[in-house]
């Protein structure tokens, strides 16, 4: 009997440390450069991120940092605090995937996927095209 008991907990525990729950990824993260904090929500079925802290919130003049390279100029005064930059990302088979990323320094949006090694690790691959032509970053869950 304590043999049984040891082989069904082993296996509870197992199957809950290895199963990727699809909202593991909600959180808040710290970019690759520790220069932002990003929380990533649900809305529905997909998954959104916003940056919520910046390492440098203001520009040399003391202003609050602004959009300023989006493509977009009506965009440009929007504050970067606040800037959603994680858009409609499913999850698939253990990764987020079909979203797409802004980088508000280049004013660019890349198509994106996002995977996480163990709890406190998230792969963010940004790319165009194809994901074998991109880059990716690690960030790490914010504590």
């Amino acid at each position: 009997m304590k043999h049984l008991t040891f082989i069904l907990l082993f296996t509870a525990i197992s199957l809950v440390g290895f199963a990727q729950t699809k909202d593991a990824v909600v959180g808040t993260w710290t970019n690759s450069l520790g220069e932002a904090h990003i929380d990533i929500t649900k809305k529905g079925d997909k998954y959104f991120g916003k940056i919520v802290w910046l390492k440098d919130p203001k520009t040399e003049k003391g202003e609050t940092k602004t959009d300023v390279k989006n493509p977009e100029e009506n965009l440009r005064s929007k504050p970067i605090i606040g800037l959603e930059i994680l858009k409609n990302f499913s999850f698939d088979d253990g990764k987020w995937t079909g979203g797409a990323i802004y980088d508000p320094k280049s004013g660019k949006t890349y198509k994106c996927n996002m995977a996480l090694k163990g709890n406190n690790e998230l792969h963010m691959r940004g790319y165009i095209g194809f994901s074998l032509i991109g880059r990716t970053e690690v960030w790490k869950r914010f504590k």
